[in-house]
């Protein structure tokens, strides 16, 4: 079988408002890259503990759940606009109170109510509140593709920022900064990118909001006002389940934990962690390229499913490596596969619901991984503060993925989106 890159007509296909979230999405990822590289090694150094700085990972993640499900359910009925305005600003808060304060209190009030992404990759209420506008913009055949070169682009700017986080901590240090101010100057400018962002979204057309409908809700009108689901409620809630589970794994092996785990296993310092995340978030955006040609082949739930669990077998392999440059090679083969799912699922969520329920439904799904994310760093916080447990968060990961994954294909192997039924 012989692969093609997604045609790149779907991108000149986009409005004004589909091109502009591309590049709030790039400016996002490329912030969420270069802090991850830093975070936990700034915390560290201003005196917190493994274990506090699990708690405050765990906080972090809950508090973007409680701020996502709220602005997410709400977003299609208020404006998708002024909630991804009020997450840019929600954004600044908490880059500005990281950079200002080492008060562990006030720092626990800016994970819990600010957005800021511990892990590399997306949070907040931003990721759902900008599938539901793409996916206004194609066509059902194209949402894939579209969705392919949107995480290509996020997953490459995060390469990007990882690398300058890096370097850019590095330089700092070789030109007489200490550690701890370097590392700052990057929580610093994460603010500003939070600022530039406010300004890009307010740039958004009428055309971004949701059309209106006249379907009547098959559900409790209380329900359907608050989570602003009705006739899809069931399924999305079903997959909110699974997502939840994989998410909770995935939170065990979050990037920021996997470049503290290098530092404590092999002594790796910053300008390297961002090297091996500037290659390995390369590779992964690509690999979403991959998934949607294989997924028009074999159908988006196969795809999600069969390129997953040789990534998850690869996850546990990697703190079995007994040097840093084989760690190293089997992190990068395994991000190479391990983001394949994620245009595809986004791809089935959107395929699944009507318009009106497009930002809600992605909401609770998003809302479902935050929450399932949240728990397990506090987890992984105790089992890095012991040496002789510093590889169970790899094994744990992986072996919840591959259960995930099973479960996925048992329960939805079936349920086929619209444009495959054909």
């Amino acid at each position: 079988m012989i692969l093609h890159l997604p045609q790149t007509h779907v991108l000149r296909s986009l409005t004004f408002d589909g091109r502009l979230l591309f590049f709030t999405r790039m400016a996002r990822m490329f912030s969420y890259g270069f802090l991850a590289v830093v975070l936990l090694l700034y915390l560290d150094k201003i005196g917190l503990s493994a274990t506090k700085i699990g708690a405050l990972l765990t906080l972090t993640l809950v508090g973007d759940t409680i701020i996502s499900l709220w602005m997410t359910t709400i977003a299609d009925r208020v404006g998708r606009k002024r909630m991804l305005i009020v997450g840019a600003g929600l954004m600044v808060l908490a880059g500005a109170l990281f950079a200002l304060t080492t008060n562990y209190v006030l720092l626990v009030l800016a994970a819990t109510i600010g957005v800021i992404s511990p892990s590399g990759n997306e949070v907040g209420p931003f990721l759902p509140i900008e599938q539901a506008a793409l996916t206004q913009t194609v066509s059902g055949q194209q949402r894939t593709q579209v969705f392919a070169w949107y995480n290509l682009g996020g997953s490459l700017a995060t390469a990007v920022g990882a690398l300058f986080g890096g370097t850019l901590a590095h330089g700092l240090i070789r030109l007489g900064m200490t550690q701890v101010d370097s590392y700052r100057v990057l929580v610093f400018l994460y603010a500003a990118a939070g600022v530039m962002l406010w300004v890009l979204f307010t740039r958004l057309s009428k055309a971004a909001e949701s059309p209106p409908t006249s379907e009547l809700s098959s559900t409790s009108p209380i329900f359907s006002a608050r989570f602003g689901l009705h006739k899809s409620l069931r399924i999305v809630l079903k997959l909110s389940a699974l997502f939840t589970l994989d998410a909770f794994a995935g939170g065990f092996i979050l990037q920021s934990i996997i470049a503290y785990w290098f530092y404590l296993r092999f002594g790796v310092e910053p300008a390297l962690l961002g090297s091996i995340f500037f290659g390995a978030n390369i590779l992964a955006g690509f690999s979403a390229l991959a998934a949607a040609q294989i997924a028009s082949r074999i159908g988006l739930i196969r795809t999600m499913v069969f390129t997953h669990l040789p990534s998850n077998v690869l996850l546990i392999l990697v703190p079995l490596m007994p040097t840093l440059p084989l760690a190293i090679a089997v992190l990068l083969l395994r991000f190479s596969i391990s983001q394949m799912d994620v245009p595809t699922r986004q791809s089935y969520t959107m395929s699944v619901v009507s318009h009106d329920e497009l930002s809600a439904a992605a909401g609770v799904t998003g809302v479902a991984r935050t929450t399932g994310a949240a728990l397990s760093p506090l987890f992984a916080g105790f089992l890095l503060a012991n040496p002789a447990l510093l590889s169970v968060p790899f094994f744990l990961a992986g072996g919840l993925k591959i259960l995930y994954d099973l479960m996925l294909l048992r329960s939805f192997g079936e349920l086929r989106p619209p444009e495959e039924k054909g």
